[in-house]
């Protein structure tokens, strides 16, 4: 008589998984980020906040984390610091990073920690971040636009992104210095490596943007530019499109026309004129192609070409700090 089958193999533990929320000054968004995430381990890491936001935290129970004020603020020594933090404990398999202006989207980290068991070709995992209020403002609509690209496998992506601890660790985390696009970054190296980054199409977070005025748009696209040129010099191939419009937009074009102007040539004042409204018209027609109204497309590609002499005077920012041997410095636009 042959003795039956054995039990069946019992299915392998889920990935545990650890959070790493960072926020500066989040208050009533913080609380709302924490909410989402109730019932996971969180550690909250604070940057010098001067509101609510550690009362928050604490009163949410999670792990919080002051860095030391004598250092720069950046979004990367932030998220260093929280993952020293989880791994000081009992040490997850899986690490979500998300801002403190964000909430997850139920489900999402396990889909993200899912994806991950599943394929050991992906080192990164993202989903979509869409906004709270897309409507209150248009540069709220533009950080809308900005965050819905295709899902697949991707070149980089944001900060809100879940990564095994072990590639993380490998990796030795964030590049502390960079005070913006770390996040980018470090897609690089996960690359280089031979890892993925994969979108998946879902929802991932909800981000309040929360920009109602000009300045505060300007500052961010300002800070996007630090970015391009920062990462850019280390990765020539990095952001290349964005870094040569940047620079024929927002200083050839002018520098034409004021070359004009001197020499009292005004076609060519003119020339950079039609360069511009070209840009405009290029990106008013991009935004339709990408579903935004017509109305909406005009009023946003106005914003477009104005972000390429905001990009400059981030990159030209860079450039300056480099050269002096000066610290990099956060640019906040809240």
């Amino acid at each position: 008589m042959t003795a039956g089958p054995g039990p069946a193999p019992a299915p392998p533990a889920p990935p545990r998984i650890g959070v790493v929320a960072i926020g500066r000054n989040e208050g009533r968004r913080l609380a709302r980020c924490l909410a989402s995430l109730r019932g996971a381990r969180v550690v909250y890491v604070d940057s010098g906040s001067t509101d609510d936001s550690l009362a928050v935290a604490r009163a949410a129970g999670v792990e919080v984390v002051q860095l030391d004020m004598a250092a720069p603020f950046t979004a990367a020594r932030a998220r260093n610091a929280g993952f020293a933090a989880l791994m000081a404990g009992d040490p997850p398999d899986c690490v979500q990073f998300v801002d403190g202006d964000c909430a997850v989207e139920p489900g999402w980290l396990e889909a993200a920690a899912a994806a991950l068991a599943a394929d050991p070709g992906l080192g990164i995992v993202t989903g979509w971040r869409r906004e709270i209020a897309p409507t209150a403002s248009i540069y709220n609509a533009m950080a809308e636009w900005e965050w819905h690209r295709p899902a697949g496998d991707v070149a980089v992506c944001g900060g809100d992104m879940m990564l095994r601890c072990a590639d993380f660790a490998r990796l030795s985390g964030f590049d502390a210095a960079l005070i913006c696009s770390e996040d980018e970054e470090l897609c690089l190296r996960v690359r280089a490596m031979g890892r993925r980054v994969h979108r998946l199409p879902r929802t991932m977070t909800w981000h309040d943007a929360d920009m109602t005025r000009l300045g505060q748009w300007w500052r961010r696209a300002v800070r996007a530019g630090h970015g391009f040129a920062e990462v850019g010099r280390r990765y020539p191939d990095h952001v290349r499109a964005e870094r040569r419009r940047m620079w024929a937009y927002g200083a050839g074009l002018p520098a034409l026309a004021l070359a004009g102007v001197l020499a009292g040539q005004w076609a060519l004042p003119a020339l950079a004129a039609l360069g511009l409204a070209a840009n405009w018209a290029r990106s008013a027609r991009n935004l339709r192609r990408d579903g935004v109204g017509a109305a909406a497309a005009r009023r946003q590609a106005v914003l477009l070409v104005l972000s390429k002499f905001a990009n400059l005077q981030g990159a030209l920012i860079f450039h300056a700090r480099r050269l002096r041997g000066h610290e990099m410095r956060l640019i906040e636009y809240k």
